[in-house]
Order: C-alpha cells, then structure tokens, then sequence
C-alpha cells in the first residue's frame, strides 16, 4: 500500500514539471511574437534633393522695318492727322525686298497744291512720285517747298480752257483762247516763277485749248525757254500737244491711263493693272491721279508692292524724250 501511494506522489510531482514547462514556453514564444510583429513607427522621408533654378533668358525684341527695333505703332493713314503724321515724316528711299524690272511705272498726282495733309500723306508712301501743283491754290508755296525738301518731283499743273466753259469751271490764272499768244507766254512766265523747282508741267483740264496749235505753241515755248518738259495729260484725243513738242525739240511724253476718274477702290486698282500691263508689254507707262482719299489710301496699300512684279517706280522726268 506504502508503495503504490509513493509511486502516485512521483506522477503527481512530474506532471506539474511539465505543465509549468508548457506554461513558460508559451510565455516565451508570446513574447517573440509580439517583439516580431511589434508595430513601427513610420520612417520620415530622407530629404529630396532641390531641382535646380533656370533662368530663363529674356525674348528677343520684336525687329522692325530696316533693322531697328518696333517701338511704336504708326498709325493708319485714314486716321491720321495732320499731327499724327508730323511724327513720321516722309522720305523717299527705296522699298527693301523689292526686285527691279523692265517695266517703267510714273505716277503724276494732279491738283495739288490744296492741303499740306494730302502732300504729307502721298510722300509718306514712300515710293518715287511727282507732284503737279496747280498755281495758285491755297497751300500751292508749302506743298512745293515740303516736295523739294522731301526730294519729291514737281511739275506746274497749267489750268487750261476745257470745252463747255465757262458754263464748266476754270481756275481765274488760266489760259484761254481768247489771250493772245504774248499773255500767254505772260502767264506761263509767272507759273515758272512761282513753282521754280518745278521740272516740267502738264495741263489741267485743256480739252479745248490743246487742239488748237498757235495757242499751245505759245505754251511749249514758253516751257522750253526755262528748259521744262511737257506731259500732255490727253484731256482730248485731237491734242496737238505731242506733235509739237516733237517739232520744237521739247523734252515731252503723254499720260497712258488716269486712274481714278471713279473714286472706289477696286476701280483704282483695275487702272493701276492697266498701267502696269502697259509698263511691261511697252517699257513704260504714265499714270495721272488726284489725291482724293480713297486714291491716297488705295495707292498706300499698292504701290509698295510693284517692285515684286518686276515694276520700277520712277519720277516721270525719266520717261520724256
């Protein structure tokens, strides 16, 4: 009996030995898993390096006509005025980009001699033309003395008697038949003296006078003696004025198209194709215009461009022979 209670004791205590064990590596495998899984704190993000700085160099200035910088905007030429244009004064000088070609072109403009804003405007184009300034009109001495010094071409626009006058008007300085061929010669004198810069002239209106031959004698006379030439605006086709500028040896040419007897612009620049066909199939061509507006304004827009369709602009001085 001892025996069997002593052999009990023995199980009783080994059992207890290995529940503890069990008991403590439990603990000890808890332990490693939480100090396996523990969470971490998050990291802070190791410094980003700073991109680097450009400097972005400044845009080119915007380059204007002849190279220079484009400071200012010039304004358009039917809004101008006489202060406005002031600011950029005109001088002739060749049109760059533009190719020379066979085809002649002059451009005469009739009746100035009004307003100094028409003389501004039209040399402001900056193409060669040449003035014709009638005697007499309100701004006829500044429109030739601005001309000289702009190195622009002036001729004398000589009011002459037109068929249906007087019912039809004529300027009071202008030649009529009734003169005879001394007053004549009087009155062309005193044009000359009042336009001295002038190199030729050529008539306003005239479609009467010009056909008759002892008057228009005493005219080209009177131009040939002061060495102008004469351009014969062909106011009338039984003219007599080129016959005898041929036979007095006087420096002359006629008028080929005018180019505004209807104020649009679309019409102008049908009369302005017409000169230019003209230049090209002859070698040569005259043109007459007025400076209205709308002639000012159309020929602005054009005549910078003809050089690219092998026209040369020329002051008519170099088309009489």
């Amino acid at each position: 009996m001892t025996r069997s209670k002593s052999n009990r004791k023995k199980r009783k205590s080994g059992g207890g030995t290995y529940a503890a064990l069990a008991i403590l590596a439990i603990i000890i495998l808890a332990i490693g898993g939480y100090l396996t899984f523990k969470p971490r704190g998050e990291q802070p993000k190791p410094p980003q390096p700073m991109p680097p700085i450009v400097q972005k160099s400044p845009l080119p200035e915007r380059i204007g006509p002849e190279g220079l910088p484009r400071t200012e905007h010039i304004p358009a030429m039917e809004s101008m005025t006489s202060q406005t244009i002031a600011k950029h004064p005109a001088t002739i000088r060749p049109q760059a980009g533009t190719v020379a070609g066979k085809g002649l072109l002059a451009i005469i403009i009739d009746d100035m001699g009004t307003s100094m804003h028409e003389a501004r405007s039209l040399a402001g184009i900056g193409v060669p033309l040449t003035f014709s300034i009638i005697p007499g009109l309100h701004s006829y001495r500044e429109v030739a003395a601005y001309a000289a010094a702009s190195g622009i071409e002036t001729m004398i626009h000589i009011p002459m008697q037109p068929k249906g006058w007087p019912q039809r008007r004529l300027e009071a300085n202008g030649l009529l038949l009734s003169m005879n061929d001394d007053d004549i010669k009087t009155q062309v004198t005193e044009f000359m003296q009042e336009l001295p810069m002038a190199v030729g002239a050529n008539n306003h209106m005239g479609s009467e006078f010009t056909e008759h031959e002892n008057d228009m004698r005493a005219v080209l006379e009177a131009l040939k003696s002061r060495g102008l030439f004469f351009i014969d605006s062909m106011t009338s086709p039984l003219t007599v004025g080129p016959r005898l500028s041929a036979e007095l040896g006087l420096k002359a040419a006629r008028r080929n198209v005018f180019l505004d007897n209807e104020q649009n612009s679309a019409y102008i620049q049908g009369q302005l194709n017409q000169a230019v066909r003209m230049a090209k199939k002859t070698g040569a061509s005259i043109a007459i215009c007025h400076p209205h507006p709308i002639t000012i304004q159309t020929l602005t827009a054009l005549l910078p461009t003809l050089g690219q369709q092998g026209i040369t602009l020329v002051p008519v001085s170099r088309l009489v022979r």
